[in-house]
């Protein structure tokens, strides 16, 4: 049949025109709603940020000051292998054991010093493990290796419950749990759960008062980060805990600080590298000059 029009179109001088298919034609819309730019002129912003940065980063989260150099949270351009919603959240996790940490490290050198608990557990963080090196056994409830054993199976339970509750909010509700289910069903937040046992005080009962509350948590918790990363760097650098440190440092903030204590430690000696005497009374003119200009501005 179009053959036959097709004929009859060339013996009468018309151009017979192609058949249409019949396919379905796609067609890709803008969506009409745009982005809100939040302004953040007036925000509190660190030297760091960015436009790219801030072109997601609305201030929403807690301690979002637009710092992302590497671009970690940006849900573009994350790079798909970390998801930038767990990166906030992981954060929010690490900063309450650093918290918890940091002071743990540090609680038995001060209670030591005060006289509060006895020598034999008044030990140095790094030297308080049940398994060697990291520490000796001193008479707990069971060898070394079955509490090392216990601690693995209850973090791994504890661990996988957090997961579950990250990947479906709230189904730590619905599982059985002696009795307690209502207490972990959460929020729809994991990060902030709340309840009767993870805010037993029931504290931030308006939402401005809960930002502040959790604007006040990661600030601690990253300075606690940091702590805990010091921590390290000073047990390696000196062999002591961080209280000893301190006091040290205070006592002489010229021969004991970071500075010396690298030098010390990269030419391979037991002591500290000593500043020689230009730079010692250099350092000591630049403190008295701070000290007077802190008590006149007082």
């Amino acid at each position: 049949m179009m053959l036959t029009k097709s004929a009859q179109a060339a013996f009468s001088g018309k151009v017979a025109r192609p058949a249409k298919a019949n396919r379905a034609r796609l067609v890709c819309r803008a969506e009409e709603k745009s982005i809100a730019k939040v302004d953040r002129s007036k925000d509190q912003l660190y030297v760091g940020a960015s436009q790219s940065s801030l072109a997601y980063l609305d201030g929403s989260l807690p301690g979002d000051f637009g710092f992302d150099p590497l671009g970690l949270l940006d849900p573009v351009n994350s790079g798909g292998f970390i998801e930038p919603k767990w990166l906030q959240y992981s954060e929010v996790i690490h900063a309450r054991w650093a918290m918890l940490g940091a002071a743990g490290c540090i609680a038995p050198e001060v209670l030591g010093a005060a006289g509060l608990i006895p020598d034999a557990t008044n030990i140095k963080w790094f030297e308080s493990g049940v398994i060697p090196p990291a520490g000796s056994y001193n008479g707990y409830w069971a060898d070394p290796y079955t509490i090392f054993f216990v601690e693995i199976v209850a973090m791994q339970f504890a661990e996988l419950r957090r997961l579950q509750d990250f990947r479906y909010p709230g189904s730590m509700g619905q599982q059985y749990f002696l009795g307690l289910e209502a207490i972990f069903k959460g929020s729809g937040d994991a990060a902030y759960p709340g309840g009767p046992f993870f805010n037993l005080f029931n504290l931030g009962k308006t939402e401005a008062a809960m930002k502040e509350l959790k604007l006040k948590e990661i600030k601690n918790g990253r300075l606690a980060m940091l702590a805990m990363l010091g921590y390290g760097a000073q047990a390696v650098m000196t062999g002591k805990g961080p209280f000893q440190n301190l006091v040290e440092h205070l006592a002489d903030p010229v021969n004991n600080n970071i500075l010396t204590n690298f030098a010390g430690r990269v030419s391979g000696s037991s002591q500290p590298w000593r500043p020689h005497g230009w730079w010692r009374r250099r350092y000591r003119s630049v403190a008295a000059l701070a000290l007077i200009r802190n008590r006149s501005v007082c």
